[in-house]
């Protein structure tokens, strides 16, 4: 795909100004207006607004730069250098499989597109049990609205590929709505690969937008650069110390490489990511007066039901997830029995024959029917129970981050209950076998025999299988300081002058895949920091 013009490439040869990696180490100190912590969703959205409002800007990353030129569709590649740990971060028990960005553009880069404004009924929640009374549909619909056209977020209107029409049809059979997935894409290629990184820049992800338009402002981005820690006094930080990292995210071991940096700013703007932004500042010591910090962080817990059909699906072709169906969410109480929304993953390979249960020829038996298999997800709605509280961020003993996430019954339940309305869609839409993803499960041949069987199988940390794309929480924005980490406007309630703009401010999970969530709470945010640390009125171009 030579043809293909690298706008990251293009931008470099105009002498933007990066550092990092094969770029050299960025300066031992440097001093700027504003310091932003990742480069992801909430971080692109505020480098693009702080950048057009005159302000010194600096976005430090921990992974690596990749671009357009370095995508190549291939899972050895794109696992190792764009995710957190390789794709194989897991919750402190190794009960669920974790996967997070880590490269310039952060999950934006890797994620499959799909799109959501928040969930007016999570809204509401957050009005009501948690004091943000400005965090209405109504209030935040225009900032939704810039961010979908800043983003080309539409409705995906061509035809869906069988892997998602298989959900669609089975979901007709059975009575249940199913609707389109509006997608972040500009002439799409339809490649199927959006989890390995966008060789055809139609993905408009951070990495192809926000970042340039910020760089292109005057903007320097630090990549390969840990924030370790943030420098406190007086209620203020003072500093913000960086180590240079390896690509694979190991400290770098030699010359001028060693050298912490040292990052002076007016204002800080922590955005890396739930899991990573509540541990910088846990390696800080920064105040948390009422235990908040690190808590309530929320993973839409995901279980999968795999199924077989005569036909070929080929599910790494054509727009990975284009059909969704909240049925789930809406007929259950938002505080009731967990709810969960369902779509049609893609599958490649290496993620597939890592996440298929059992060994030997049953599951040479799964990776032969790879051209002819159908996944189906349910995202689990947790956050809105007491018996669902998230999980808390905690470092190890080398100062890294892990999530303990328990699970209890209340979740597994909803897990069940969710593999049973997954297998049979499934068996609606044709298929001759389905396999709820257990390690205790065989495969099925009929709904009748699955359910009976399902019902039967323990529901237990590490015998079902989860998975999570979506982390959520642990510095949650809140109406008071006993209820958050973080107040309204963004800014921590202890320390004046961080802000906090990323998907670690929900107070619960969304119900929805979050990126377009991040967007349109953060333009907000951002807008408001823009003008008070600027004096510029600025919106998303």
């Amino acid at each position: 795909m030579s043809q293909i013009k690298d706008p990251i490439k293009d931008g470099m040869q105009r002498g933007w100004k990066i550092f990092g990696g094969a770029l050299g180490p960025p300066p031992e100190k440097i001093i700027c207006d504003v310091a932003i912590i990742g480069s992801g969703a909430g971080a692109g959205i505020t480098a693009e607004l702080l950048a057009k409002a005159g302000l010194q800007v600096v976005m430090i990353e921990e992974g690596p730069l990749k671009s357009s030129s370095d995508f190549n569709q291939k899972e050895s590649e794109a696992y190792p250098s764009l995710y957190q740990e390789s794709a194989a971060r897991k919750t402190q028990d190794q009960a669920i499989n974790i996967l997070q960005g880590r490269c310039v553009g952060g999950s934006t880069t890797v994620n499959w597109t799909s799109s959501f404004r928040t969930p007016a009924p999570t809204l509401q929640f957050w009005q009501d049990k948690f004091g943000l009374s400005a965090y209405g549909a109504e209030d935040l619909a225009p900032y939704f609205a810039q961010a979908e056209q800043r983003l080309n977020i539409l409705p995906w209107l061509q035809v869906p590929n069988e892997n998602n029409d298989l959900l669609r049809r089975g979901a007709a059979q059975l009575g249940i709505a199913t609707a389109e997935i509006p997608r972040n894409v500009k002439g799409c290629w339809d490649l199927g690969s959006c989890g390995l990184g966008c060789p055809t820049n139609a993905k408009q992800s951070m990495l192809v937008t926000t970042i340039p338009a910020a760089l292109e402002q005057g903007a320097r981005l630090l990549t390969q650069t840990r924030a370790e820690r943030f420098e406190l006094a007086n209620g203020r930080v003072t500093a913000l110390i960086c180590r240079v990292v390896e690509l694979n995210g190991a400290l770098a071991q030699s010359g001028r490489a060693q050298t912490a940096i040292k990052i002076i700013a007016k204002h800080y703007v922590l955005a890396g990511g739930a899991i990573n932004s509540p541990a910088v500042l846990l390696r800080s010591g920064a105040p948390d007066p009422h235990g908040q910090l690190g808590s309530r962080t929320f993973l839409h817990p995901v279980v999968m039901s795999s199924s077989v059909f005569a036909q070929k699906v080929e599910a790494w072709n054509g727009a990975p997830q284009s059909v969704y169906s909240d049925h789930f969410l809406q007929t259950q109480a938002i505080d009731g029995p967990i709810g969960y929304k369902l779509e049609a993953p893609p599958l490649h390979p290496v993620i597939f024959a890592s996440t298929v249960p059992g060994f030997g020829q049953g599951q040479a038996d799964l990776l032969r029917s790879f051209p002819h298999n159908h996944t189906l997800l349910a995202l689990l709605r947790d956050g809105f129970h007491a018996e669902a509280p998230g999980g808390q961020v905690k470092l190890r003993a080398d100062d890294s981050a892990v999530l303990d996430y328990p699970l209890s019954d209340y979740v597994l339940d909803g897990a069940r209950r969710a593999l049973l309305s997954m297998m049979e869609i499934q068996f609606a839409a044709g298929a001759r076998q389905v396999l709820p993803l257990h390690e205790m499960a065989v495969p099925h041949t009929s709904w009748a025999q699955a359910r009976k069987a399902l019902q039967a199988l323990p529901m237990r940390p590490r015998l079902v299988k989860l998975v999570s794309a979506h982390v959520m929480g642990g510095c949650g924005l809140a109406g008071t300081e006993r209820q958050g980490v973080t107040r309204p406007d963004g800014v921590h309630w202890q320390l004046e002058n961080l802000s906090i703009h990323d998907g670690s401010l929900f107070p619960t999970s969304i119900g929805a895949n979050p990126q377009l969530s991040v967007y349109g709470v953060v333009n907000r945010l951002a807008q408001g920091l823009a003008k008070k640390l600027g004096g510029r009125d600025v919106t998303l171009a």
